[in-house]
């Protein structure tokens, strides 16, 4: 079985972030064959096309991480029925300068957690549109909107409810999956 090293990102820069708390869970419910590293985002200066014929360590060092990364795994909060600016401010200093896209081809996919009944659905379609323009190849099933009350999810990652963490599991089965689907047609070099 080959091993897959996957880049993810919490969309949250909160201390107690909801989404931070369900990485721990998909890292401790996903197959072997995935090694995990976070993509930081919260030093990234705002983005400026100004920027575009040097860039600064902190957005150079998050293209070199995604280089060396199979895959990414978005992990995100919903914010005013969008994304977090943080995460935005990522996925734009990523993406450029113009033809140097660090998401093009790359497998992904999106979850995210939210005290709320929709979980994160408005959020993630959001994020699914500008991961399409950048070319990045989505996981379109199964979608994961995580409604997450006090308790699911504990600090360490362990789920609480055995119909949650059977469901993330799988999530996490068809992510590996997925990149491993992408990479066959499509490896990265």
């Amino acid at each position: 079985m080959s091993q897959y090293r996957v880049g993810y990102f919490v969309g949250s820069l909160s201390s107690t972030s909801l989404n931070r708390v369900l990485s721990r869970a998909l890292i401790r419910l996903a197959p072997e064959s995935l090694e995990f590293t976070e993509l930081p985002i919260g030093n990234l200066p705002l983005y400026s096309p100004d920027f575009d014929s040097a860039y600064p360590p902190e957005p150079q060092a998050l293209k070199d991480a995604i280089a060396s990364s199979d895959a990414v795994l978005f992990v995100s909060p919903e914010y005013n029925r969008s994304i977090p600016g943080a995460l935005k401010n990522a996925i734009d200093w990523a993406s450029r300068p113009w033809g140097q896209n660090s998401f093009d081809h790359v497998p992904a996919a999106v979850i995210g957690a939210s005290p709320g009944q929709i979980g994160t659905a408005v959020g993630q379609q959001s994020l699914r549109s500008v991961l399409s323009f950048c070319n990045a190849r989505q996981m379109t099933a199964p979608e994961a909107y995580i409604t997450a009350p006090p308790g699911l999810i504990q600090d360490d990652g362990e789920v609480t409810s055995e119909s949650t963490a059977a469901f993330l599991k799988d999530f996490m089965q068809e992510f590996a999956d997925h990149v491993a689907r992408v990479l066959t047609v499509l490896p990265r070099s």
